[in-house]
């Protein structure tokens, strides 16, 4: 699909919307949008704007609002539908379980993925949601760092939702870069809250959300949308240059319109004062952490007296990815702010990092929601044109 396409399609998905002009698309702002040292001067111009809780308050709500827009937010319906959640393939792994699942976004468009919880464990638990990023070999959710944290996260005490982008995975109703992926997977995550919160053995108050890369830009997105998030771990995104590479991040006009300027940074920000921790890395775009975005965020927290719900951590001579180090960081921060349990036969005395021995990885094939014994259900929607159309012209016209 190339761009020429994606940006006229676009346009016709505003007027189809009712809502934006067709100066829409002059709003974008993707990929390295500014350079390093103008995002730079950028936060200090941003900076400039408010000094109070009031003002950042103020600029905050055009920030948010700014979003809802450029997605066309509220042109969604309310909407609670069935969810007609699919859930197959069972596996009992040492403290916790794996089953392969998928739930009704809309009528027609799944949302799939797995599930990962604890054994022998009652109670009311923590629900996490966990995107992916933009890696394709294995796909997305079936990468073994995604099956790992998932797997961590549950022998820890949390109902884990690991979930496909559209177009990878078993999410295949679409291609990935279809012009409202941005729209699609924001209101998959929003599906995915529901489905952990209609669960009897997950706690509403303890909903959180991680993702690197593109789940990044998911976690940060969803968390200023949606405040069932109580709590987030954006990992090597949240950048004051770097806008997202991908129309699933960027391609639709939430960083600017006629009335404000914005980026990632400050959208991270709207998460205060609920707990959020930012991983950055000397290999990325987030390499100016230390000196740059986390200083701002830090002075947003402490408008609320909250600068000690704001975690960092850098990993200079790391690169682009949601490896180990970064992994363990996230799991001390969810343990501390969710409750969970840490058995000490999770952290290796020897080595000094987390235990991830324990975890199986499975399969491609293994991890499939749909295959020859569990075929998509009859009334799924197919292809770009299709999904587009049933959700612009029958479930955003309810």
């Amino acid at each position: 699909m190339d761009k020429y396409f994606i940006q006229t399609f676009c346009l016709a998905l505003y007027i189809s919307f009712g809502g934006l002009n067709l100066q829409a698309q002059s709003y974008l702002c993707q990929g390295a949008y500014w350079t390093e040292l103008e995002g730079e001067k950028m936060m200090q111009q941003f900076a400039s704007e408010w000094s109070t809780k009031e003002e950042w308050e103020q600029r905050a709500a055009k920030i948010r609002q700014g979003i809802i827009d450029g997605m066309q937010w509220d042109k969604i319906p309310e909407y609670s539908g069935e969810l007609h959640p699919i859930i197959h393939s069972q596996r009992i792994m040492d403290g916790y379980i794996v089953e392969n699942i998928a739930i009704e976004s809309f009528p027609g468009f799944y949302v799939t993925g797995n599930l990962y919880r604890p054994t022998n464990v009652d109670g009311k638990l923590a629900g996490i949601l966990c995107p992916h990023g933009h890696w394709s070999e294995p796909p997305g959710r079936m990468r073994e760092d995604m099956q790992i944290r998932a797997a961590f996260l549950a022998r820890m005490g949390a109902v884990v939702f690991t979930y496909d982008m559209v177009g990878y995975g078993d999410a295949t109703q679409v291609e990935h870069k279809m012009p409202i992926a941005l729209v699609l997977q924001s209101w998959a995550s929003k599906r995915v809250i529901d489905y952990l919160i209609s669960r009897d053995d997950v706690d509403p108050e303890r909903i959180a959300m991680t993702g690197a890369s593109g789940g990044g830009t998911q976690t940060f997105i969803t968390t200023a949308l949606d405040d069932r998030i109580k709590v987030s771990a954006p990992i090597v995104m949240v950048s004051a240059h770097f806008f997202g590479g991908c129309v699933c991040e960027s391609g639709m006009p939430i960083h600017k319109n006629a009335h404000h300027q914005t980026n990632n940074v400050e959208i991270a920000a709207l998460a205060a004062p609920r707990p959020m921790l930012v991983v950055s890395d000397g290999g990325d775009w987030t390499s100016n952490n230390p000196d740059i975005e986390i200083p701002y965020l830090q002075r947003v927290y402490d408008l609320y007296n909250a600068k000690s719900q704001l975690d960092h951590v850098h990993f200079p001579l790391e690169r682009h990815d949601y490896g180990l180090h970064k992994r363990a960081a996230m799991y001390n921060f969810m343990d501390n702010y969710l409750g969970l349990s840490f058995p000490g036969t999770l952290y290796n005395t020897t080595t000094g990092t987390m235990n991830e021995d324990f975890v199986t990885i499975l399969s491609k094939e293994e991890l499939a929601v749909f295959d020859a014994h569990h075929p998509m259900p009859d009334n799924a929607l197919k292809g770009n044109e299709a999904v587009t159309n049933y959700f612009l012209n029958e479930f955003c016209q309810k």
